[in-house]
């Protein structure tokens, strides 16, 4: 058989390859702590259970679900926007139900890009922002990520005849896998250069709540609503800021959220994209070419996690912040200096010597050796070798386990 060329970068894949050398490690006997994989541990709240639960017994949930019957939906989104934001959101234009973020970013590019365009990723970067822009037939500009800019890429730097070929530029903040923030001034710049140079800005922004260690009061609400079903949250404050702050007009942006991380529903698979409403229906005739929606009862869910208390997800940071401060302790302890990060469920560690510039033999032969799985920094990106990325997804006595491994290994 001949297959087409667009497979050919899909080949090797960051999680994919670890998920062999773990294999291999389970094989020889080895517990796996496996620390490679941002699958949250942490289970979805009982009143998002319960509304699942309650639509199985419902038999017109039972059928396909088009777009119009994600009306609700799409309307918890737009209000939850609104409230955490204070960004005006229309839910019949301007929001769009995704199986995850990840579909979002991956069929975006086949909207956009016409074969030979480029897009602007980050390097390092999320794997599947790439694999959008392979099967667009696109090519990929990466924009380096260092730890002297704060992981932040310098605009300045991309060469014009890149540019003239350039349709979407994509940005992640808090960024997975450096665990890097981003401020609103830098959005702002960003929303003013694609604006300039006539680019789509993408932004993924699945950690929007996973930030440790800000000032002021978390922004949440009670999750009531009143007679007319308007929401009684007011003025709700983010940790982070979302690219519509810098973009409220729409003109160029579009935003991918996921539940997967705020609401632990990462098997639900349910997201959505929220921004400009021309990117929101090209997005949307892609979508209606490979599939429907996903089962009604998840959608209501989804409603249930968005508009309900959310006291869940503070309760998740704080679970979060004690895993990553236990962690960062032990390897401080074992003398591997690695900064503290201010958001996600990562580490993002600078290998030490002789593994300095070898992520991928350091991370096969750490599960080999000793059953810790880490991801390595190679894996995202050229920029990210040197560096390995650790996922806070168990309690901290077992990561405390896996840094003594770790010391172990490194003796």
């Amino acid at each position: 058989m001949q297959f087409a060329k667009r497979l050919q970068p899909l080949r090797s894949n960051v999680f994919a390859d670890m998920d062999r050398a773990k294999a291999v490690a389970l094989a020889a006997g080895r517990q796996v702590i496996d620390l490679s994989l941002g699958s949250s541990d942490l289970p979805a709240e009982a009143h998002v259970i319960e509304a699942i639960a309650q639509s199985l017994h419902d038999r017109s949930t039972h059928g396909y679900l088009l777009f119009n019957g994600t009306l609700g939906f799409r309307q918890a989104a737009a209000n939850w926007y609104e409230q955490k934001f204070g960004i005006k959101v229309d839910p019949e234009t301007e929001v769009l139900p995704l199986i995850g973020s990840q579909e979002g970013t991956a069929h975006l590019p086949l909207a956009i890009l016409n074969p030979g365009d480029f897009a602007l990723l980050l390097d390092p970067g999320y794997p599947s922002h790439a694999g959008g822009v392979y099967l667009a037939s696109g090519q990929i500009y990466p924009m380096p990520l260092g730890a002297e800019n704060s992981f932040l890429p310098v605009f300045a730097d991309i060469p014009a005849p890149v540019l003239a070929q350039s349709r979407m530029m994509v940005l992640s903040y808090p960024h997975n896998p450096t665990s890097a923030i981003a401020p609103i001034s830098f959005f702002q710049e960003a929303v003013a250069f694609c604006q300039q140079h006539n680019l789509v800005l993408v932004h993924d922004f699945p950690y929007v709540d996973l930030v440790f260690g800000e000032s002021g009061e978390w922004g949440v609400g009670s999750g009531e609503w009143g007679s007319r079903g308007e929401s009684l949250i007011l003025h709700a404050r983010s940790l982070v800021p979302s690219i519509l702050q810098a973009d409220p007009e729409k003109s160029v942006s579009i935003e991918f959220f996921t539940l997967s991380k705020s609401y632990n529903m990462g098997g639900f698979r349910i997201g959505y994209a929220i921004g400009n409403p021309q990117l929101i229906n090209a997005l949307r005739q892609v979508k209606a070419a490979v599939d429907f929606n996903q089962y009604r009862g998840i959608l209501n869910g989804a409603i249930a996690a968005l508009t309900g208390s959310q006291s869940g997800v503070k309760s998740a940071v704080a679970t979060f912040q004690g895993r990553r401060d236990a962690f960062i302790n032990a390897l401080h302890r074992i003398g591997w200096n690695v900064p503290t990060p201010q958001a996600t469920m990562y580490i993002w560690a600078k290998l030490p010597s002789p593994w300095s510039q070898n992520s991928i033999e350091f991370c096969t032969q750490l599960v080999k050796q000793t059953g810790v799985a880490a991801s390595p920094g190679a894996g995202f990106g050229k920029s990210g070798e040197g560096y390995v990325r650790f996922a806070l997804v168990h309690e901290p006595p077992l990561l405390e386990t896996a840094v003594e491994r770790i010391a172990q290994f490194l003796d």
